[in-house]
């Protein structure tokens, strides 16, 4: 898609035609909205949004060492991977996003696709800033410093190091070239460079190390690490108590997602569900069946039964003498009772 959109330039097509998001929303209905995940959808709507609605002019949103580092406007930062030059521009960059999205997002989960492109959007900002500032003093040309950088491409090459990463092997023909995937971005960046030198070289390969980065390199544990310590400090790290129609029904188990999703599943259809009860975990007084559809004396005999099986244990048992008669538990009682008169008058 960036081979193509180099093409384009080079042909000098006329920009403000708005063909790029004609081209565009062809290729989204083409897709159908339902098999966009919704990351993906929501960012290339994000992008189209600040196309049509930018929140400055593109001078005071791309990225360059001058007005981040210099003059300490951060916010580009945030603000430049997310505009575009032209609807072109936006067109093949969000084309490339709607194929590694899908696949990246289904891959990944939408919480942690959504994750890595935050990260990744800051961090091949910064990298891009380091590597300018890195090229200014090696060659003491103050030029570099100056080069402004503005689309999401940058982010592209960074998600499709991580692609190929997740799906390996396979090749893909660039420019007639059949060329192994996992190396197709390195040949894409020489190839851009090439064909239209307008392009942002040094963006493109920040990309490229950002996603080498979390694919080889320590930026996936450090993710890692910092999602858990977010959610150990919140809701997820903690005990939870759930409640449905039916009143109380036990300690939510972290460790066994199942139990979780299958009483949201049964709350959902009102139908009341209890977690399975587990000895490791602390748990309110079990609610017993016998108090359904019995009479008073029926109740009142599963109870004392109840009551001697659980004496002397610290666990709970299963109510496996269920035949005991009236008489056979009053002699029981009395035996009890007796054993423990005999006991006080001895000590």
């Amino acid at each position: 898609m960036l081979i193509l959109y180099c093409v384009f330039q080079m042909r000098n097509r006329q920009r403000g035609s708005d063909l790029g998001l004609l081209l565009l929303a062809g290729q989204v209905f083409q897709l159908g909205i339902d098999n966009i995940p919704p990351v993906t959808l929501a960012t290339l709507g994000l992008n189209v949004y600040l196309f049509l609605f930018p929140a400055k002019p593109l001078l005071q949103t791309c990225l360059s060492v001058q007005e981040a580092f210099w003059y300490r406007d951060w916010r580009r930062l945030l603000l430049s991977p997310f505009h575009h030059v032209d609807d072109m521009h936006l067109y093949f960059n969000m084309a490339s996003l709607l194929w590694k999205g899908i696949n990246l997002e289904r891959k990944l989960g939408g919480a942690w696709f959504a994750y890595l492109l935050s990260v990744f959007s800051v961090l091949t900002g910064l990298v891009y800033l380091l590597l300018e500032t890195g090229l200014t003093h090696m060659t003491e040309d103050s030029s570099y410093s100056l080069q402004c950088a503005v689309g999401f491409s940058g982010v592209l090459f960074g998600l499709k190091v991580v692609n190929n990463h997740y799906h390996p092997g396979g090749a893909n023909y660039i420019m007639g070239l059949l060329i192994a995937n996992r190396y197709a971005c390195w040949v894409e960046l020489v190839l851009i460079h090439i064909m239209n030198p307008g392009t942002s070289f040094v963006g493109h390969l920040a990309g490229i190390l950002v996603g080498l980065l979390y694919t080889t390199g320590p930026l996936k544990r450090l993710m890692k690490t910092c999602a858990g310590f977010v959610t150990s400090n919140g809701h997820y790290g903690r005990q939870q108590t759930y409640f449905n129609s039916s009143g109380y029904s036990g300690y939510g188990m972290p460790s066994n997602p199942q139990y979780g999703q299958q009483s949201f599943i049964r709350r959902q259809y009102g139908a009341p569900y209890r977690e399975p009860y587990d000895t490791a975990m602390p748990s309110a007084p079990s609610q017993h069946p016998y108090t359904a559809g019995l009479s008073e004396e029926e109740q009142y005999a599963a109870a004392v039964r109840a009551s001697l099986n659980d004496r002397g244990s610290n666990t709970r048992s299963t109510y496996t003498q269920t035949n005991l008669t009236p008489e056979e538990i009053r002699w029981r009682r009395l035996q009890r009772f007796n054993s423990r008169t005999i006991g006080e008058r001895d000590t």
